[in-house]
């Protein structure tokens, strides 16, 4: 097993998520979808390390990381606004997360491989105030990628993105993921990151896992009717 989350449990005053459990393999793409303030950043984000749990642990690779701080896990997580720095170009952006540990040739190499896959070698003078919301995206996850991070986290990525622009966006990242062979979390409100993305989907509402499974399972067979109405579906 890759990731292995064990009864998981966290107590944030006003939020509180309940014994969460979940199996994760290498080149998973996971997508966590429910409603909103049903607990997905908070999994997400106790998964990056910006939690400690109450109980429970989380095991990467038979190792127990639930009290590692962030820059020990080797993880890179993605948010819907971006964070990319301002005054540097597309090429310093992606490039920042490698300057410690390699040297100029080796980060050019890097950088335009991945900024080749997500189609912005083109930007790479550019700086992210002159882009579109998508080349921002799309300089996030190259940012994120391109430090090859055992465990890739993505809040809402396509959120505030167009149609188009999402339609696109998910083809590239799908086949960056699977050139650079990555394990994917996701959350995300959009039904249609689960088709196009997933291979397991995790359903959660108020802090509990209600059902994890492959996408069409979840569609064709809900547990209750919470999570048929959610997707859309029918209990048989």
């Amino acid at each position: 097993m890759f990731i292995k989350i064990v009864h998981l449990s966290i107590d944030l005053k006003d939020f509180q998520l309940r014994n969460v459990n979940l199996d994760i393999e290498k080149g998973d793409y996971v997508v966590i979808i429910g409603p909103t303030g049903s607990g997905k950043s908070v999994i997400l984000e106790t998964i990056a390390g910006f939690y400690t749990p109450e109980a429970g642990k989380i095991i990467l690779e038979g190792q127990d990381i639930t009290h590692f701080p962030p820059e020990k896990r080797n993880m890179s997580i993605v948010y819907q606004d971006y964070m990319l720095f301002p005054h540097m170009t597309v090429y310093e952006n992606i490039a920042y997360g490698l300057k410690k540990t390699s040297d100029k040739d080796h980060i050019e190499k890097e950088v335009k491989t991945i900024a080749s896959l997500l189609k912005i070698e083109h930007l790479l003078h550019r700086l992210p105030g002159t882009l579109s919301g998508g080349e921002c995206q799309r300089t996030a996850i190259a940012r994120a990628l391109v430090v090859k991070p055992r465990l890739l986290l993505m809040d809402e990525p396509f959120s505030a993105l167009d149609i188009k622009t999402k339609k696109e966006l998910r083809q590239l990242v799908k086949t960056a993921l699977k050139e650079y062979q990555t394990t994917t979390i996701h959350i995300t409100h959009d039904l249609d990151d689960v088709w196009h993305l997933a291979t397991k989907v995790v359903m959660i509402r108020k802090g509990r896992v209600l059902q994890i499974g492959p996408p069409e399972h979840i569609f064709t067979n809900p547990t209750d009717d919470f999570v048929a109405n959610f997707v859309g579906a029918n209990r048989s």
